[in-house]
């Protein structure tokens, strides 16, 4: 008798001891099974990360677990894995989506929790933030596994605990200017071209404790720092103190190593190891003074001239690093040109 597709497939996984063959396999039982078996594919997931040989896909798979698990599923396997070392990091989400609010005193056990893993505890606490809308990950990484133990904020969880759990505001956005929504010159129409990109890469994924890919209104004070340093272009300065980029990166073909375009509260340090040596507190020597670094790719530095600033704006060098002296080429005519050049490839 022939063996049913899916059942074959959950025979292979089982018997397959290669990570590389596992991997195609598990991608197929997805792309195959997933839409019109959800359950039956999540049964085998949830069979092999119980008893699994290969122990790291046993943890790998708890990702996709969590996915195809429709909330209040599953509770008792969640709850479970919470107990496994290697399945709890994302156990925890498959807990929240299952069993919403009344998971919440099983995961502040786990936050305060001392003899379990600080990632796992991390992981509790940044979890419990997202779902409750509570600022416990205020300001700190995304990736709850850079966590240190002090930033656990477990005052702030407790007392969130005694008072009975209730919802948070969530995460403020940041404050962008008006004319992205209403560009007239060329500076705020390359602006608003950027911001339309950045925008969709938000929709994607976003973590509004440690923003990223925003066009913001700059501090008084990071601009005051500034004009204490430089006298910059006009369309330059008036982008950084308008849409100042909030730790904006950009991936693509052209920038393959990818981009990060500075804003104003980054550009002081970012003349560090170029033109400043933070250590000795001196400048460096063969770094040309009138070149400040605006962004750089894969530590390759983008650089405006400020000793050739015409009708409000400056050209854009470009240099690689590594090369024993800097070898600088004109890269763009303007600031707008390069914004213009960015907003395409973002």
């Amino acid at each position: 008798m022939a063996i049913a597709p899916l059942a074959a497939l959950h025979r292979k996984l089982f018997d397959e001891t290669d990570g590389s063959k596992f991997a195609r396999l598990k991608e197929r039982l997805l792309k195959k099974h997933a839409a019109d078996e959800r359950q039956d594919v999540l049964e085998i997931l949830m069979a092999y990360a119980r008893d699994g040989q290969l122990l790291h896909w046993r943890a790998f798979l708890m990702t996709d677990i969590v996915a195809l698990a429709e909330p209040g599923e599953y509770g008792d396997f969640f709850s479970w894995s919470l107990e496994m070392d290697g399945l709890a990091y994302w156990g925890v989400d498959g807990m929240l989506k299952s069993m919403g609010n009344e998971a919440y005193a099983r995961l502040v056990a786990l936050s305060t929790a001392e003899d379990a893993k600080l990632s796992v505890r991390a992981k509790a606490v940044k979890s419990l933030a997202v779902f409750s809308r509570q600022p416990f990950d205020a300001g700190l990484p995304t990736d709850p596994g850079h966590w240190k133990a002090e930033q656990l904020r477990l005052t702030d969880v407790l007392a969130w605990q005694r008072d009975g759990y209730p919802d948070g505001a969530g995460h403020a956005l940041p404050v962008t200017h008006a004319a992205l929504e209403d560009p007239r010159s060329p500076l705020e129409k390359a602006a608003a071209r950027l911001e339309k990109k950045l925008a969709a890469r938000r929709k994607k994924e976003q973590d509004l404790a440690q923003p990223s890919n925003w066009l913001t209104i700059a501090s008084a004070a990071d601009m005051a720092g500034i004009a204490q340093r430089w006298t910059l272009p006009e369309h330059y300065r008036r982008f950084i103190a308008c849409h100042s980029p909030l730790r904006v990166f950009i991936d693509s073909q052209q920038y393959f190593q990818g981009l990060s375009l500075y804003g104003a509260a980054e550009l002081v340090k970012a003349q560090h190891g170029y033109a400043w040596n933070p250590v000795s507190q001196e400048t460096i020597a063969g770094w040309p003074d009138q070149y400040l670094v605006i962004a750089d790719a894969g530590a390759d530095p983008y650089c405006l001239d400020l000793g050739n600033i015409v009708d409000g704006d400056a050209p854009v060098y470009h240099a690689e690093h590594g090369m024993g002296t800097w070898r600088f080429e004109r890269h763009v005519d303007s600031f707008i040109d390069f914004l213009n050049e960015i907003a395409a490839a973002a």
